[in-house]
């Protein structure tokens, strides 16, 4: 690990995490939510102390501590997650507005109900005449400022009823789904997939499905049929696939590109895989100036049962935290800015730069 410089503590910051494919974002604040509460790192010795004397400690609660995230991620989706400490949590909402990259791979063939692995099978259509230069072609469309319709089946309101609520219930939509303005900066297919281990979801439309969803999309004046013009794999092959890279702007469907895209190639598709690689100055692979690193899951998944500490006092993981944060206020900055600067604060640690452990 690098060198970190330890501040005076606790620690108002912001810094990013690994957020692993499968769990919620709100699972994982929860999780870090539990170290941070007990790391010296974020609370004051005094408060620590207090917590430690009480005979009973609930080690599965969490302290009194604010925590919150600059932007959720799907629990299909992994990649950057910025988490805010104290004071850090006003300073996420910079994150919701700024420039974001995304590596997703489609699989053509299947479209779905969310425009992702995880949804059912809406409808099949033809992917063999789909060739890497099609889509290298296609990319162009969906380049620059565009605009992007959200899919029916999402939580976004329509007269106070989430889009998902009318596709299932068969409930006519009052009027179209209004199209919003996205800005792609870069868009790139990266990896073309002639085999692979993806396959399409087992989870089918039935008829009922069907015709509820049809009739959602024709109340807003839409044409929607849904029929299949199957094109089965055979048993040595897999359908195509390929990894797309982009730059976009806030509010932009990763999920819908994807989709539309597969419609411009005459074929269905949706997303198996998506990383959020970038947020704002937060990214997996540190490749611009003033770019912050993330701390790895794994890390934060083993330091319930990391006990040893370094002569700072600190555990592999708040190391590993203390090396990637941004402070946004610490123990000593707190005095230096206070009003009241009688007031009693907790003793700053003399700031000296350490080896990591």
């Amino acid at each position: 690990m690098p060198k970190a410089t330890m501040p005076p503590l606790p620690l108002s910051a912001l810094f990013g995490i690994v957020k692993p494919s499968g769990p919620t974002s709100m699972s994982v604040i929860n999780d870090v939510k539990l170290l941070v509460s007990r790391s010296k790192l974020f609370v004051a010795a005094d408060k620590l102390e207090k917590s430690a004397s009480k005979k009973k400690v609930n080690l599965r609660k969490p302290g009194d501590i604010k925590i919150g995230q600059g932007g959720t991620l799907d629990p299909l989706a992994d990649g950057v997650l910025v988490v805010g400490i104290g004071k850090g949590t006003k300073k996420l909402s910079q994150f919701l507005e700024c420039t974001k990259e995304y590596r997703t791979t489609c699989l053509l063939g299947v479209e779905t109900d969310t425009y992702d692995s995880e949804g059912s099978r809406v409808r099949l259509a033809p992917w063999r005449h789909v060739t890497r230069e099609q889509v290298e072609n296609a990319l162009a469309k969906f380049r620059g400022e565009i605009q992007q319709t959200p899919p029916i089946f999402s939580a976004l309101k329509m007269d106070g009823r989430p889009l998902y609520e009318y596709a299932r219930k068969g409930i006519p939509l009052p009027r179209p789904i209004e199209a919003r303005k996205a800005t792609v900066y870069s868009l790139e297919i990266t990896e073309w997939k002639d085999t692979h281990n993806f396959r399409w979801p087992a989870q089918t439309f039935s008829e009922e499905d069907k015709q509820a969803m049809e009739k959602a999309l024709q109340g807003a004046g839409e044409t929607a049929v849904l029929e299949d013009k199957e094109e089965i794999p055979g048993d040595d092959e897999s359908p195509t696939a390929f990894v797309l890279k982009m730059r976009v702007s806030s509010g932009t469907y990763v999920r819908s590109i994807v989709h539309d895209l597969a419609h411009e190639l005459g074929s269905a598709g949706h997303v198996v895989t998506l990383s959020r690689t970038r947020q704002g100055r937060f990214a997996l692979d540190a490749t611009e100036e003033g770019d912050q690193q993330c701390v790895p899951w794994e890390v934060l998944e083993k330091a319930s049962t990391d006990t040893e500490v370094d002569e700072d006092g600190l555990r592999l993981w708040e190391r590993e935290v203390l090396a990637r944060l941004e402070v946004v206020e610490s123990a000593q900055s707190a005095i230096d800015t206070d009003p009241n600067p009688d007031r009693c604060h907790p003793s700053p640690v003399s700031p000296r730069a350490d080896r990591a452990g």
